[in-house]
């Protein structure tokens, strides 16, 4: 949190974690709240934690346009609405060099608890911004030169591994979908290609996060 863009209010912790941290907030201007572990266990909720929260004021939100200025990379989502999911997508960005995210309908908060614990803090970190006309942003993207690859287990759409490597000196949106219902048909009407991760028979579909994780790696091995 301290190296994003989120202002943090105050922090509740135990001693061990402000003596592990005491660099970190050298400079710090927000006051630390020292309290138990047992406290700790009964304000997250679990006993397993990190041993330290922070609470944080929301930044002003960013254009789609800002997001995408000067990216190369970008995940685009649309109806993902689990949290887990949603922090997981995040922190496949970060490692998988995406530049930022971006939200079409029907999906969840970002900044939610649960979406933030499970990126490890990379959903402060990496760049997001919600569409303000869905799926009509999608031609935003392409207006700035991104090719949208949508997403989907249709037998009939270019597998993974033939459509990347004939984008790898254009600009991608990755756009991905609810698990279950996964992409509307307008949506992927308004996409460049239809691309699919090849699957063993007897399961038609990965988990909404792995199957973005794939297509962020195979982005970023064409891209060296």
């Amino acid at each position: 949190m301290l190296a994003s863009r989120f202002v943090p209010r105050a922090l509740l912790g135990t001693d061990r974690r402000l003596a592990e941290l005491a660099a970190d907030l050298e400079g710090v201007d927000v006051p630390f709240y020292r309290t138990s572990a047992e406290v700790m266990a009964a304000a997250v909720g679990f006993h397993l934690n990190r041993g330290v929260l922070a609470s944080a004021s929301r930044a002003p939100e960013l254009s789609v346009a800002e997001v995408i200025s000067g990216a190369r990379t970008v995940a685009v989502l649309e109806g993902v609405n689990d949290h887990e999911n949603l922090g997981s997508i995040f922190r496949n960005a970060a490692g998988l060099s995406v530049d930022a995210v971006v939200f079409g309908a029907g999906c969840a908060d970002p900044l939610y608890r649960r979406a933030v614990r499970v990126s490890m803090g990379h959903a402060l970190l990496v760049p997001f911004a919600r569409a303000a006309s869905w799926p009509g942003d999608l031609g935003l993207l392409q207006d700035n030169g991104f090719r949208v690859l949508a997403m989907t287990p249709d037998p009939a759409a270019a597998t993974l591994s033939e459509a990347m490597p004939r984008l790898e000196g254009d600009r991608v949106a990755v756009l991905v979908g609810a698990e279950g219902p996964g992409l509307a048909e307008h949506t992927m009407r308004a996409s460049d290609v239809r691309v699919r991760i090849p699957m063993s028979r007897g399961t038609d579909s990965l988990n909404v996060a792995t199957a973005a994780a794939l297509a962020f790696y195979e982005r970023a091995r064409l891209r060296g």
